[in-house]
């Protein structure tokens, strides 16, 4: 196993490499047109398509999860220990915060701000459920079926979910902390952050449990028959 400085190492730079290309987009995308539906489209292809770079070069060092929700729920199926998991997360959020500062920097625009975009709402709130619930089903699920697609199977679901949530899919509560420090397209107020990072925890946690029912391994026959009588079941 890679040592964990190396990894934590690996979450910040992928974390900060993935907002830095959420926010920046935003911007280029929004000083390019003045149709929103084309910024957002602006917006989605650069974040799909730096996922599966980055999941792809960082995977085999970290895992790649760049996202708390994604940790907690590894964390919680005991595949990372608990003292990794929150040295993840703390620098999932150190790394998008940085990302955040990068992209302003990029494009000349003050380093320091606070979101005014508002994000609020049952909507909201449901569609980051759903975002985040099928982020962590497609990862559980293609570890199970094609570990070697990963990348590709994350980076379709977000340019799906972009276009299906209400929310635009943010999905990871580390990138939601790091675009309330942007005033920019892909900005969300601060005093909405704890909607969306609810809604976000809970989603992983449902997909999580669907999961270990869904791909549950069935018992082969051979093993059912291996039983002692008083463990059968009619």
């Amino acid at each position: 196993m890679v040592d964990l400085s190396r990894r934590i190492a690996a979450e910040a730079l992928g974390t900060a490499l993935l907002v830095a290309t959420v926010v920046g987009s935003g911007i280029m995308a929004n000083r390019l047109t003045h149709d929103t539906a084309l910024a957002l489209l602006g917006n989605t292809i650069p974040t799909s398509a730096i996922l599966v770079v980055l999941i792809t070069i960082l995977g085999p060092i970290s895992g790649a999860h760049f996202n708390p929700a994604v940790t907690l729920v590894f964390a919680l199926r005991r595949e990372v220990e608990t003292n990794s998991a929150g040295a993840y997360v703390l620098a999932q959020v150190l790394g998008g915060i940085a990302g955040t500062f990068l992209a302003h920097a990029m494009f000349e625009l003050p380093v320091l701000q606070l979101s005014q975009t508002v994000r609020t709402g049952n909507g909201q709130w449901v569609a980051e459920v759903v975002a985040t619930f099928g982020l962590v089903l497609t990862i559980l699920a293609g570890l199970r079926a094609r570990p070697d697609s990963i990348p590709w199977l994350v980076g379709l679901y977000i340019t799906a979910a972009y276009w299906f949530t209400a929310s635009t899919s943010f999905a990871n509560p580390a990138v939601a902390i790091a675009r309330a420090l942007s005033n920019t397209f892909a900005g969300i107020r601060p005093a909405d952050l704890p909607g969306f990072i609810v809604a976000e925890l809970l989603g992983a946690i449902v997909a999580m449990a669907l999961a270990g029912w869904l791909l549950a391994s069935p018992k082969s026959a051979t093993s059912i028959m291996a039983q002692p009588p008083g463990l059968m079941r009619d």
